[in-house]
């Protein structure tokens, strides 16, 4: 936080605004420089966070963590997080994801909607709606629990309990889609963590497998195994998006290390009313779960938009 009070009026008034165009082939790189230069708005925190991520990557001692919620994943941005995750050392995120990388590498696909279309006839039709993103239940629910259950099966037939970060990495070993984020975590050996592993079809498909098989799901097994990672690093990052236990889990966690010491956030949320989502990365110091001279940001926008602008630029730089 700048004291103000304690700065002289020529203090402040060291950088100026810079006007900026857009050169023909510019790369993301050196176009998000300029928008760092530029001030303003959201287009400075991007800016500030594409520096971050930066030095998150570049740092050989940094263990980072990806973290993000299932929305997401039923969009084309599922290609950039899959592309994303051998930057990481692992993933924290929501059941959903499961779902849907599980559910799009197996069924015949979701397609664009809008906003505006009405869900009493969808829901009629069979096609469920997520924002503008349409999933016809034979590409979700049906195709999940055909191909889950046999693989519970074999599964259950190894052993009859298992831990939620292995028993997603035996279905990422099951995927053989490139695009799937499950599929590079296990290729690139990224334990994935989901906390709220019943919070989903995924979760459902559990709990309807261990009715009449000698089959259990050991989720306190996940939670020492996170207390290894975390104080086994010698420094820790992040790179959030949205809000909800992905989030919490990742700097609830990272507090027992004295918090972490790179930090991007992409949120919607507005903090007003108190929500994990709305929270800047600040709130999260005054609990110790950011260190206070971290390299951070917090960018306000759609991560849809704003992750592969930021990741193409820091691509560039590395």
């Amino acid at each position: 936080m700048i004291e103000i009070e304690k700065m002289k009026k020529s203090d402040l008034l060291k950088r100026k605004v810079a006007d900026y165009a857009i050169a023909k082939g510019e790369k993301a790189s050196s176009l998000v420089r300029k928008m760092g230069g530029a001030g303003g708005f959201t287009a400075k925190n991007l800016a500030l966070a594409a520096d971050a991520l930066e030095g998150m990557l570049k740092d050989r001692q940094c263990t980072r963590i990806l973290s993000f919620p299932a929305d997401i994943v039923s969009t084309g941005l599922r290609g950039v997080l899959a592309q994303a995750v051998p930057h990481f050392n692992a993933i924290i995120t929501t059941c959903g994801t499961l779902d849907h990388d599980l559910a799009r590498a197996w069924g015949k696909g979701y397609f664009h909607g809008s906003f505006e279309m009405d869900d009493r006839a969808l829901h009629h039709l069979g096609v469920n709606r997520l924002g503008n993103v349409l999933v016809p239940n034979e590409s979700y629910g049906e195709i999940l629990e055909n191909k889950m259950q046999p693989i519970l099966r074999e599964l259950a037939g190894q052993k009859p309990d298992w831990g939620g970060r292995e028993l997603i990495a035996e279905f990422g070993k099951r995927v053989k889609d490139e695009g799937s984020i499950l599929y590079q975590a296990y290729k690139h050996n990224v334990p994935v963590y989901v906390p709220g592993i019943t919070d989903g079809a995924f979760g459902t498909q559990l709990m309807m497998f261990a009715q009449d098989k000698k089959f259990s799901l050991n989720l306190l097994r996940d939670e020492k195994e996170l207390s290894d990672f975390v104080f086994d690093s010698k420094r820790l990052g992040a790179l959030m998006m949205g809000g909800g236990i992905s989030k919490h889990h990742v700097i609830w966690w990272s507090q027992f290390k004295g918090g972490l010491d790179y930090a991007v956030y992409i949120t919607t949320a507005t903090q007003y009313d108190g929500s994990l989502s709305g929270a800047r990365l600040e709130e999260a110091i005054s609990w110790g779960k950011i260190k206070e001279r971290a390299r951070m940001a917090t960018v306000d926008g759609d991560v849809t938009v704003i992750l592969p602008l930021l990741l193409a630029a820091v691509y560039d730089r590395l």
